[in-house]
């Protein structure tokens, strides 16, 4: 019998990419699943499709930037299935702009969905998670522990994020509550499309070529495993672990790897005229 058999997991950003992958992943081992977005089509499509699958599944439209959304949430998940074991973090935007040109109402949302997002899901449904010893997990990035050109706000907020689940671990080393962060490097996702350029519209058409980045649903397939170990930390893909090591020992040598890299694949938006 799976472990997560009829437990309960809550995943905001459940509508496309790494939380439908997720919704899915963790509802074929017999999870009850409670989705999120702020796209009432969108949760519709993915929930139909997860029932097709036979997935347990209820949606609640919302807003993780909004405290009283992610209030609801979390109530409205309660109210369903009585319990939360595990809250999956995964809501968040990008963004594609130099700081000098960039509108600062841009970097305001990026923290307000990325940070503040996890921040008020977490917090309202803490002591479900406790009492059921559950798992927090936050979608981070490579770019919560090293910063990257053309995403100062994106990599600012996952830092932020990252700190706090830090520090929630080791208020919580004897409490049960296991505290899970993800880093999956490149994925394939919607995040770039819906990213933000300077004055905050979204860019369209990402540049970077997707063909050979990890599926969605390969990392769903490692953060099921990852929950079901109960491990504290998942760095994805071989340049995720390479820079997160290097940066450690090798700042300045990671610093110009990851400035190359960028400018390889055309990705740094000071070079787009």
């Amino acid at each position: 019998m799976s472990f997560i058999k009829d437990k309960v997991v809550l995943i905001t950003g459940g509508s496309s990419g790494i939380g439908k992958a997720c919704a899915q992943r963790f509802g074929k081992e017999g999870a009850r699943v409670c989705i999120t977005g702020r796209n009432a089509e969108s949760l519709a499509a993915t929930a139909a499709d997860l029932s097709a699958k036979g997935i347990e599944v209820i949606t609640v439209q919302g807003d993780v930037a909004m405290e009283q959304d992610c209030v609801r949430m979390v109530n409205e998940t309660l109210n369903q299935y009585g319990r939360i074991d595990v809250l999956i973090n995964n809501a968040g935007i990008s963004m594609r702009a130099m700081f000098k040109d960039v509108d600062l109402k841009v970097i305001r949302q990026l923290m307000e969905i990325n940070f503040f997002g996890t921040v008020y899901c977490t917090k309202y449904a803490l002591k479900p998670l406790l009492k059921h010893k559950g798992t927090v997990v936050g979608i981070s990035s490579i770019a919560g522990f090293q910063g990257l050109p053309g995403r100062t706000g994106y990599s600012a907020s996952k830092f932020a994020m990252q700190g706090f689940l830090d520090a929630l671990r080791l208020e919580n080393h004897n409490t049960g509550l296991n505290v899970l962060t993800v880093c999956p490097g490149y994925t394939e996702s919607n995040i770039r499309n819906a990213a933000l350029v300077a004055d905050g519209s979204s860019q369209g058409e990402s540049p970077r070529d997707e063909a050979n980045m990890m599926t969605s649903e390969e990392v769903a397939d490692h953060i099921f495993n990852a929950v079901r170990n109960r491990k504290q930390k998942l760095i994805l893909t071989t340049q995720g672990k390479l820079s997160y090591f290097l940066s450690k020992f090798l700042p300045r040598v990671v610093d110009r790897l990851v400035i190359k890299t960028i400018e390889s694949e055309g990705d740094l938006p000071s070079k787009k005229g």
